[in-house]
């Protein structure tokens, strides 16, 4: 069977496993929840998410590429590759691949792959969590393995120690309202680069500019040598036509607006020139002698670009959005600031804006956070001692120590660094606790616990929706259904033309700025990705029988967040008949595995179908589920358009139901 990217056909991975000691489905479940009596496939399996969903221009978790030999290097250690996973699942983060250079060189160039010679440097690509911006280079990333394997202490960051009169100043002017309204700045003094390190320190401005910086929108970094310029410093904004520099990597000077033109050409900076170019003033930064740094966010001038000899770096990051800003900067000056000649010392900038107010930054100041010990505990499912939790935290970069409220209520008082943006509630602190503690081990404590008790912790047990999903899959594939995995995303045009339905702008969630066409809404139906599943696979034998378990989305003005989720079952069947019968038998087979009789016409305490008239489906040819007076769902034979819409030759029968009714 051919799969494409589009489609994930997992196969038929359920084996029937014997008689099941309770056909019931719902009561099978209400008999889990009551006794959490959870098996080890079935309870749930947490692993650090993002919290924030930042995550890449893919919908992937942003992966950093760092080389094998000098991360091992940095963290004083050389692991196996297998040891190196483990500690990579113990924090948290997944070693995603194993790859050289030369190989990915052959891979961006579609060349065929070819045996690694042994003197090729071996990259790990590692996935990490996409709010965590301290990890998104090697630099960051050894870091915080050191403090986790308890080789380091916690860095302790602060300010030069220099008077307000003798800093750095950079005035902001009024006309930067109009576009790019926030500027925050930096020094690294006395900071030694070798290739890699600047290869790194460029690296990381590109992983921030593609994730919080949102390409460029809500904040641009500009780095500059501080020995070729001269403070104080001035952030303008000018009309086109006035601001005239040579850009980086250019040898003559252009107009701001003969630049716009020129880099419509080029591959990488095109792409940020919408930002400004319909503006009527451009953001500009000048030095002293009016020479410039930037025209944020496409280019930085060729005057002060950095090099492998600079030993004073200023580092401006203006933006749309200043607390994400201050971020930026954080990351940048915290993570670079061990290749100083002062380690974790930063030198601040005065930021004077044209109100007269001025800002000392970077901000590093670590704020505290109270969080009591019970619900750390309580969440996790285990009970840890005050200690114990205290040197978890330090474990995740977190300084922490114990307190005792008023009420005599025992709490932990954790101290977030400014490296840390990503603990924004007490629930970040218990995810970083469960980190350190170590996933696989929170069951097993729980049963010692709970003396071996089968009720275990909320924490360890599945939401009912979702263990009702897995026992529906399970029953489903024992008939001998396959299941696939489709996205959630589709185009508007799967997702009613091509059924033959209209769009009314009343159900559908349309996705602002799609990245393509493919990716418009989110799907209110599970049937196109089912439809494509097959017409991506009509060279398989048929009959093809196949299912899929998941979540559409509908609006709704009532949820606070105008939309709902609905978790529905929907499978097909296609041959050389259409199979209406085997549709309509799955029906009943799902609904008597929940126990639900089928009842006469009106009849409340089961369910029923009568004729629908649905445009996707054969008229005649299907009808409607009723269960307890409610349509649950639709089956039938699919309308020939629709076939032919999809490309598919064979005639199919579809079945589509919500199982949440079931609860």
């Amino acid at each position: 069977m051919h799969v494409n990217a589009m489609q994930l056909l997992i196969g038929n991975r359920r084996k029937r496993e014997g008689p099941q000691p309770c056909n019931n489905l719902v009561a099978r479940l209400v008999e889990n929840v009551n006794s959490s009596n959870v098996s080890d496939s079935e309870h749930l399996f947490l692993r650090r998410g993002c919290s924030d969903s930042l995550r890449d221009q893919n919908g992937a978790m942003p992966t950093v590429s760092v080389g094998r030999d000098r991360l091992f290097a940095s963290l004083g250690k050389t692991y196996t590759q297998e040891e190196f996973e483990d500690l990579c699942f113990s924090f948290g983060i997944e070693l995603d691949d194993v790859t050289t250079e030369k190989a990915i060189a052959r891979k961006e160039k579609h060349l065929e792959e070819e045996e690694a010679d042994e003197d090729e440097e071996v990259i790990y690509k590692i996935e990490v969590p996409a709010n965590r911006y301290d990890l998104l280079c090697l630099e960051g990333l050894a870091q915080a393995l050191r403090v986790f394997c308890e080789s380091q202490e916690i860095p302790t960051y602060r300010l030069s120690n220099i008077s307000k009169d003798a800093m750095l100043k950079m005035h902001v002017k009024p006309e930067t309202s109009l576009i790019r309204p926030y500027v925050v700045c930096a020094v690294l003094r006395g900071i030694t680069f070798d290739k890699a390190r600047y290869n790194s320190f460029i690296d990381l401005q590109d992983k921030l500019h593609q994730n919080i910086c949102r390409r460029r929108t809500l904040v641009a970094i500009g780095t500059h040598d501080l020995d070729k310029l001269q403070g104080p410093f001035t952030y303008e904004a000018l009309s086109p036509s006035s601001i005239n520099f040579t850009p980086l990597k250019q040898e003559r000077n252009f107009r701001a607006d003969e630049l716009m033109e020129f880099y419509k050409s080029d591959l990488k900076l095109k792409k940020f020139l919408h930002i400004i170019e319909d503006s009527p003033v451009f953001p500009v930064l000048y030095d002293n002698k009016r020479t410039v740094l930037s025209l944020p966010p496409i280019i930085n001038g060729a005057h002060s670009a950095i090099t492998l000899e600079t030993k004073n770096v200023f580092i401006e990051c203006t933006a749309t959005d200043l607390t994400k800003a201050k971020i930026v900067l954080n990351t940048m000056v915290t993570t670079f600031t061990e290749y100083c000649e002062n380690k974790f010392v930063i030198e601040p900038v005065e930021v004077i804006s044209s109100d007269g107010n001025s800002n000392i930054y970077p901000d590093l100041s670590v704020y505290n956070m109270e969080v009591s010990l019970s619900y750390i505990t309580g969440l996790i499912g285990v009970s840890l001692e005050a200690d114990e939790v205290t040197k978890y935290l330090n474990r995740m970069q977190l300084h922490a120590k114990q307190s005792t409220s008023d009420d005599k209520q025992c709490n932990i008082v954790v101290s977030v660094p400014p490296t840390r943006s990503d603990v924004l509630h007490p629930c970040d602190v218990m995810e970083d606790v469960a980190i350190a503690y170590g996933f696989n081990a929170v069951k097993d404590k729980a049963v010692i616990d709970n003396k071996g008790s089968k009720r275990l912790a909320a924490s360890l047990t599945l939401l009912p929706l979702n263990e009702l999903s897995d026992l529906i899959r399970k029953e489903v594939a024992l008939i001998g259904f396959t299941e696939v995995l489709t996205f959630i995303l589709c185009s508007k045009k799967e997702n009613f033309a091509m059924l033959n339905r209209k769009d009314d702008k009343s159900k559908a969630v349309i996705i602002g700025n799609p990245r393509s066409s493919d990716f418009e809404a989110v799907r209110t139906s599970l049937m196109p990705g089912i439809l494509k599943t097959v017409a991506h696979n009509k060279d398989h034998p048929k009959p093809i029988k196949i299912f899929e378990v998941g979540d559409i989305a509908i609006l709704d003005d009532q949820r606070d967040v105008g939309a709902k989720n609905l978790r529905q079952l929907a499978a097909l069947y296609c041959g050389a008949n259409a199979g209406f019968e085997i549709i309509h038998g799955l029906v009943d087979r799902v609904m008597e595995k929940n126990g639900v009789p089928f009842v006469s016409p009106g009849d409340e305490s089961g369910y029923y179908i009568e004729q629908s008239d649905e445009p996707e489906f054969l008229a005649g040819r299907q009808a409607r589920i009723i269960y307890k007076g409610k349509h649950i769902g639709t089956f039938g034979i699919v309308h020939p358009e629709v076939l032919n819409n999809f490309d598919i030759p064979d005639p199919c029968s579809f079945v589509e139901l919500n199982i949440e009714s079931f609860l």
